[in-house]
């Protein structure tokens, strides 16, 4: 009995020295707190919501206010080419800056009205042509398709085969018929119906030009004096650079291509050769679809012709030709300001085109390198040399920590240094 109650008293100690108490955490959230952060949440999210759908509604004004940015960078260096000679001789104030935009409208639009009084005929001409062979193209699709009926039975093709064939041609020629003249239709009609807010460009892109330096400010008084004002006038003016490059690079670009094009298309003996070359300046400014839209077109019009070579030799020029310029001759247009890896321009293209349809994709490679900008000085004004190079660095270092302590804890050797 006595060892029986002394073993039951060790046991009574031994429970009751490892007894813990358990208490609640006095920093736990209370509910107030919790039902205040769901509802701020709930409340920011029904904000960007709103904002979404806000940007949506107002995605033409939005684009037309884009436009119209572009169309100032274009002018801006022909604005300070008029007043260069005025500010030499501190006399700026004979030529103060609206009067040289005013000057500058006058120049452009002078030159684009007569160039279009020049061309206009030749562009109306080739087009009553276009439209009336239209049926001798579908005489020659007919004409192929009876080659190659020809050959079908030759190769002793049997009949259902060579009708599902047929019909499965027939389908993809009149679809693709459709759907471009559906495309164009379209176009035709929206450019008639947004005329006379495109008619508005020109007016917002004076006011850009004349008040520059007054938007510039107000978006730098955001921002308290110091690093973070420093910080951001370096940003606007990154972003002015990036964006001055890559519109006046487009331009360039643009004409640059229309008139290689139509050079060449003559030269090749092409059907339409000024519409063509026309076509693609215009379709430069569409970064990748653009280019490819038109080579598809250039060759179907010189297979349609009576020479199918042309479409060859058209589809190697055009090859030759994108090779050359995106590789050669527009970095060197380019510059400085938009740096931008192949991959990323055709997913960047993508994106664009499934968010916004072609303003979508006009507008993606700005945004994108916009963006790249804005990465680059969140990394300057941080001191980082990565978005998560500072956490992969303190993970890095916590480990060796918990390397050290547990070497400590284990045997008392502590690390050198």
């Amino acid at each position: 009995m006595p060892d029986k109650k002394a073993r039951n008293k060790g046991i009574e100690s031994e429970s009751r020295s490892t007894t813990r108490r358990v208490f609640l955490d006095t920093s736990t959230p209370s509910f107030t707190s919790i039902a205040r952060t769901v509802l701020v949440t709930l409340l920011l999210l029904f904000l960007a919501a709103l904002l979404l759908t806000a940007l949506y509604l107002l995605s033409f004004l939005i684009l037309l206010i884009v436009v119209s940015i572009f169309v100032a960078y274009l002018f801006d260096p022909l604005v300070s080419m008029i007043r260069g000679p005025f500010k030499a001789r501190n006399i700026a104030h004979f030529m103060p800056r609206p009067l040289a935009i005013v000057i500058s409208y006058v120049i452009v639009f002078g030159i684009l009205g007569i160039a279009i009084a020049y061309l206009a005929p030749m562009i109306g001409t080739q087009i009553s042509q276009f439209a009336e062979n239209l049926p001798n193209y579908a005489g020659f699709v007919q004409n192929s398709l009876d080659v190659i009926n020809s050959r079908y039975e030759r190769l002793m093709i049997s009949v259902e085969v060579q009708t599902q064939i047929n019909d499965k041609i027939s389908s993809l020629v009149s679809e693709f018929a459709k759907q471009t003249t559906t495309i164009a239709g379209g176009t035709a009609i929206n450019i008639l119906t947004y005329l006379p807010w495109l008619l508005l460009v020109p007016v917002l892109a004076f006011f850009f030009l004349k008040d520059a330096a007054m938007y510039s400010n107000l978006f730098l008084r955001c921002f308290p004096e110091g690093r973070w004002r420093t910080r951001a006038d370096l940003l606007v003016k990154d972003v002015n650079k990036t964006l001055a490059a890559y519109t006046r690079a487009q331009l360039f670009s643009c004409l640059l291509i229309g008139s290689v094009c139509t050079l060449a298309f003559s030269l090749i003996g092409l059907d339409y050769a000024l519409l063509l070359g026309i076509l693609a300046g215009v379709l430069e400014f569409i970064p990748l679809l653009g280019p490819l839209t038109l080579g598809i077109t250039a060759t179907l019009v010189g297979g349609f012709s009576d020479d199918p070579w042309q479409a060859f030799w058209t589809a190697i020029f055009l090859i030759i030709l994108r090779l050359t310029h995106d590789y050669v001759t527009y970095p060197r247009i380019v510059r400085e300001g938009v740096h931008i890896h192949p991959l990323a321009v055709i997913l960047s293209v993508l994106a664009g085109q499934q968010i916004g349809g072609v303003p979508g994709v006009f507008l993606s490679i700005p945004i994108v390198a916009i963006l790249a900008v804005l990465y680059k000085h969140i990394l300057q004004h941080s001191g980082k040399t990565g978005l998560f190079a500072e956490i992969f660095r303190n993970k890095k270092i916590t480990e060796e920590e918990l390397e050290f302590s547990e070497l400590d804890a284990g045997d008392g050797i502590k690390p050198e240094g």
